[in-house]
């Protein structure tokens, strides 16, 4: 019983300070620490504030009937993929100016350079977000090349 009595009293004690937090207004901010990941990406993201967070699963060059499009054109497969990603947000209310971490994972390493002239044509002038970049052995359908997953952060309505 006296447990349950500290969850409760921990949970009214969190839920005034959680009420205490929605007074704030809603920042996100970047920041880059080095040289190499200037122009790349942000090193870090911190969201301040009342927020709605959206998180993406994969989303990959396919077509809603899991068609994989572009086989065998890394270039076209992700820049389709980065026109979904922002198509996904706008449907929540979001942009790519919302993402706060990124994570792309490709079949093979030598497509970096084009991923990377990929992400500069969709993030044309905006900051750059969190991003991880994996190389993996294969990905949920034969012939996708790139797969990415976001996050994003808006302030809550």
């Amino acid at each position: 019983m006296i447990k349950t009595a500290r969850r409760f009293a921990q949970g009214l004690i969190f839920a005034v300070c959680a009420t205490g937090v929605n007074a704030q207004e809603f920042k996100m901010e970047s920041f880059s620490y080095n040289e190499f990941s200037e122009g790349l990406y942000s090193e870090a993201v911190t969201v301040t504030g009342p927020a709605k967070f959206i998180y993406l699963a994969g989303i990959g060059p396919k077509t809603p009937e899991g068609e994989v499009l572009h086989k065998d054109n890394f270039l076209e497969q992700c820049r389709l993929v980065w026109d979904k990603v922002e198509e996904v947000l706008k449907a929540n209310g979001a942009t790519l100016a919302d993402i706060v971490k990124a994570t792309s994972y490709l079949i093979d390493v030598r497509d970096r350079g084009d991923m990377q002239t990929c992400r500069a044509e969709a993030f044309e002038g905006q900051v750059f977000p969190p991003h991880t970049f994996l190389n993996v052995s294969q990905l949920a359908r034969p012939g996708m090349m790139i797969e990415v997953d976001v996050v994003a952060a808006v302030a809550a309505e």
